[in-house]
């Protein structure tokens, strides 16, 4: 198998679909190695970050994830603690995990939000956190089914759908979007940073992000070449479905820059959720790309806003 070469962002807080890289290919189609399921990841070492696995009965083997616990957890043993899943884009994200948690360990220390778990759940290299129609890459059945559960047993945490925000970027805010809205009595907030592929159709023509040959492959891959298939996985599909139950207690944003390639269709997806009248905040952040690092350095203060509003300012 070729050897995978990631992409390092700024602060690299996680792989996207900005082009997909083996050894020995510049750039352009990724060979089929590249989505080869692997369901342990290499050990990253980063002070308050395990590494950790589970058995899986849905895949028969064990199943990698990240953790990060803040300082508080080893000091208060009879506080539960809410979680935030953070879904990595396309690539796997595992360069982006060291400084991810440096910017949340920080946060937390300064007071900026309340004392959280952070999980990093391995989604394989492009699963886009689907089901795969081939079966081969059964992500959101390992995400939902076994790893939320084994979270609330292995760690102290609030177990219930008011301790948990799900979120993500690109490839990741995609994931985040259609597992929130999807498993909605799971999450109680969903965050989406620069979502894709948000668009009701895939086109391979006219995809964001990829080149023909690229999107094809995705397509193929993931959702076997199956558009019915693909529209079933769509947040747009999802958001309609559950629209009553996500108007009623889902907090939902949706954050885009105004010169990232998937700006339009981040766009028209804020305006079926107006449509279908479920509460949502949209921004479109001025100068930024599809980059996490300048994302999240514009939202500034108020992302820390948003993490206070879902878990409260409790310290």
């Amino acid at each position: 198998m070729p050897k995978k070469l990631e992409r390092v962002l700024p602060i690299a807080i996680g792989i996207c679909l900005l082009g997909w890289h083996t050894a020995g290919v510049a750039q352009g189609i990724p060979s089929r190695s590249v989505v080869t399921p692997s369901w342990v990841t290499p050990v990253i070492r980063v002070q308050r970050l395990q590494h950790r696995t589970f058995d899986s009965p849905t895949v028969g083997s064990q199943v990698s994830y990240f953790t990060y616990t803040p300082g508080l957890y080893d000091v208060d043993q009879e506080r539960g603690f809410p979680v935030l899943y953070w879904l990595h884009g396309y690539g796997g994200g595992l360069s982006g995990v060291p400084a991810l948690v440096r910017y949340f360990d920080t946060a937390i220390r300064a007071g900026k939000i309340p004392p959280m778990l952070v999980v990093f759940p391995n989604g394989l290299a492009g699963s886009m956190w689907c089901d795969s129609k081939d079966g081969r890459m059964p992500v959101e059945t390992v995400v939902i089914r076994e790893l939320v559960p084994h979270i609330d047993a292995a760690f102290r945490t609030i177990a219930s759908r008011e301790g948990r925000l799900i979120e993500g970027f690109s490839m990741g805010g995609y994931g985040a979007a259609r597992l929130g809205f999807k498993h909605h009595h799971l999450f109680s907030a969903v965050s989406i940073l620069g979502g894709g592929p948000l668009q009701q159709e895939f086109n391979v023509n006219d995809t964001p992000r990829a080149n023909p040959r690229e999107a094809q492959l995705l397509l193929d891959t993931v959702y076997g070449g199956d558009q019915e298939y693909f529209r079933a996985q769509s947040p747009w599909v999802l958001a309609h479905q559950n629209a009553d139950a996500l108007r009623r207690s889902t907090r939902v944003r949706q954050v885009v820059g105004d010169r990232d390639g998937t700006l339009d269709n981040n766009r028209r997806f804020a305006a079926r959720l107006t449509q279908l009248e479920i509460p949502h905040t949209f921004t479109v952040l001025p100068g930024v790309g599809h980059n996490p690092d300048a994302v999240l350095n514009a939202l500034g203060e108020a992302n820390w806003e948003f993490y206070r509003a879902v878990f409260g300012a409790r310290r």
